[in-house]
């Protein structure tokens, strides 16, 4: 038995965590979207001679995949208002990379731009 994940697992959560948002993509247009962001994901960087490293911290989104008529892809823009706790800002952010999970959802590595 195959499980709908987009139905009965990432949809729920979306009714229950994610935020509403406005999704630009590159190619032009606009649409709403909802997010469950995150300002505080973290990547590990090894140099080559993996005696050093670096750890990133950059915002975050994770999305509904079916929320999109063509998957997101880089350089797509996202506008998120301000956060429900009022602690966050609203803002723009660039799409910097799309990891999709193959069961529905992705996660939206942003960059935050400067608004225009």
């Amino acid at each position: 038995m195959s499980i709908d994940w987009d139905s009965v697992v990432i949809g729920p959560l979306h009714g229950v965590f994610a935020e509403p948002a406005t999704f630009m993509p590159f190619a032009g247009g606009s649409f709403s979207i909802t997010v469950v962001f995150d300002d505080a994901y973290l990547k590990e960087v090894m140099f080559e001679d993996a005696t050093m490293g670096a750890t990133e911290v950059s915002a975050c989104v994770g999305v509904q995949l079916s929320q999109f008529p063509a998957d997101p892809v880089q350089n797509d823009r996202l506008f998120i208002p301000a956060g429900r706790s009022g602690r966050r800002p609203a803002a723009n952010y660039l799409v910097k990379q799309v990891r999709p999970d193959s069961r529905g959802a992705a996660r939206l590595l942003l960059t935050r731009t400067i608004s225009t």
